[in-house]
């Protein structure tokens, strides 16, 4: 009985430690597409900081605006000075939740669809997004994907009526992260 008892607070004790998982990385993909018909306007920015935790699915990203790289010069530096305006709004920050942790078990790998609601604070403006996509467990590893499209004109983010043909009116952005255990 006494070894029954030192047992279940064992497993106790790991399961609690285990569920408190947090993981991170410092070099989450994030890329978007706002072209058209007449233009391709697509960006990557290889360097989003997220960190999750595993127990209660609470997340956050943050990345530079102008770590955005693009095919052309040009729209880059449009991008930033003309759209973005980095100098006064330097970063995007997402803080939200995947609601539906529960349904993932970190202990088995596999492939996991989920939710995620939060607040997207770009350009200066906060508006409440959700989207779906998952999280692949593979051993400590955990990766995650998913993709969302937001309104320029939600964000305050004027299109000049010159290039109004050329850039859509929404985006779509991708995120896709591969995370460790975050280090106690």
């Amino acid at each position: 009985m006494k070894h029954s008892i030192m047992l279940a607070v064992c497993l106790l004790v790991t399961a609690l430690a285990f569920s408190q998982k947090k993981y991170y990385t410092k070099s989450g993909q994030i890329t978007f597409n706002a072209g058209t018909s007449v233009e391709d306007i697509d960006a990557n920015n290889g360097a989003a900081v997220s960190v999750f935790d595993a127990a209660t699915g609470q997340m956050e990203f943050a990345v530079l605006i102008k770590g955005f790289e693009f095919k052309k010069a040009l729209m880059q530096e449009h991008f930033n000075e003309n759209y973005m305006e980095s100098d006064k709004f330097p970063k995007a920050i997402f803080k939200g939740k995947i609601v539906d942790i529960d349904k993932v078990n970190f202990q088995q790998n596999g492939t996991y669809p989920v939710t995620v609601k939060g607040q997207l604070d770009m350009h200066g403006v906060k508006k409440d997004v959700e989207t779906t996509g998952t999280l692949k467990v593979n051993g400590d590893a955990v990766a995650s994907n998913a993709g969302f499209t937001v309104l320029l004109a939600d964000y305050n983010i004027a299109i000049p009526s010159l290039v109004k043909d050329k850039v859509s009116k929404s985006v779509t952005i991708k995120v896709n992260c591969n995370y460790n255990p975050l280090a106690k």
